[in-house]
């Protein structure tokens, strides 16, 4: 069987702070970009037009950009759907009126455009279109809003059930830091907020937490041991008995990811973004976030360590990083 970084005792926890400084340092320049610039929302949160067209060859993709901000649709959408000879557009209606008639003249002025620039009906055509109302967009918002805060409420109970309140804060708090580490991330990036983006943000955060979880049951097992070391050379420990699993899980699931973000096209590749860094700020938090903040709140409330006397309950309440 394979066997890597077996038996290691590396000080993970050491590093602590020059982590904090760095995750908040992204966090405050990925949110600086979002407030300034404003998040990029697809139209499926913002109402308009969507088309499915196809070409007889397959095209530039900045040719198709070109022509359809040509037509008066700038900042729309333009990806490749299925073979390389199928492109989505996914545009604005003129003067952000949305309805089935703004929809047939959108229509209408880009396969115009299209076809002046590509040829008649032989070289690209339109083989559907579809109107998106701002109702539904805001639907989709206010449900996305919802999914992310149900996911934490589910979070909660299962924390407040598995674990004591100082491992549920900790792992909750490294839940949040990957929302806002993620947020920050797609707005450097400029990805689109669509479906396919929440759906990979919840994705995140459930990984995320699994891999919280397995440290912290690590933990709790060596609580229980009742060695006589602190909290901190506890928590160290954990987190090298679960490194080897830990690199092998992350490892195979980059992998993957890598694949879909390189080789699945244009559709799916904002997810595989999210997911990619997904892995790395959700083994970060896991360290970085949720240890140290553990052995914050365990220094500021220590607990009562039950047949260990007051020489126990000294070296637990020096565990601060």
């Amino acid at each position: 069987m394979l066997r890597i970084f077996h038996n290691t005792s590396y000080d993970f926890i050491k590093y602590w702070r020059h982590a904090a400084i760095l995750t908040i340092a992204f966090i405050v320049v990925g949110l600086g970009v979002l407030f300034v610039r404003g998040a990029r929302y697809s139209i499926e949160f913002t109402g308009g037009t969507m088309m499915q067209v196809e070409f007889a060859k397959a095209p530039n993709p900045d040719a198709i950009r070109a022509t359809v901000d040509a037509a008066g649709f700038g900042g729309s959408t333009i990806q490749q759907f299925g073979s390389p000879t199928e492109y989505t557009i996914n545009a604005q209606n003129r003067g952000g009126t949305v309805s089935t008639l703004a929809t047939d003249s959108t229509v209408k002025q880009i396969g115009a455009a299209l076809h002046a620039k590509f040829g008649d009906t032989t070289q690209v055509r339109v083989n559907q279109s579809q109107y998106i109302s701002p109702q539904v967009g805001a639907e989709l918002r206010r449900n996305a809003i919802i999914a992310v805060a149900i996911s934490f409420l589910v979070t909660l109970i299962y924390l407040a059930i598995r674990f004591e309140w100082r491992f549920g804060v900790a792992a909750v708090v490294a839940t949040a830091h990957d929302i806002f580490t993620t947020l920050a991330f797609l707005a450097m990036l400029r990805l689109e907020v669509s479906l396919t983006v929440v759906a990979a943000i919840l994705t995140v955060i459930g990984y995320s937490l699994n891999d919280t979880i397995i440290i912290f049951d690590r933990v709790r097992e060596d609580l229980r041991k009742q060695r006589k070391e602190s909290l901190r050379d506890t928590l160290n420990r954990a987190i090298n008995e679960t490194l080897p699993r830990s690199v092998l899980t992350h490892a195979t699931t980059l992998a993957a990811t890598l694949a879909l973000l390189f080789f699945a096209g244009e559709v799916i590749r904002p997810f595989s973004w999210i997911m990619a860094f997904g892995i790395f700020t959700g083994t970060f938090s896991s360290i970085y976030v949720a240890g140290a903040l553990l052995l914050w709140i365990e220094a500021k409330f220590p607990r009562a360590v039950e047949g260990q006397g007051s020489a126990a309950a000294a070296r637990r309440r020096a565990v601060a990083p």
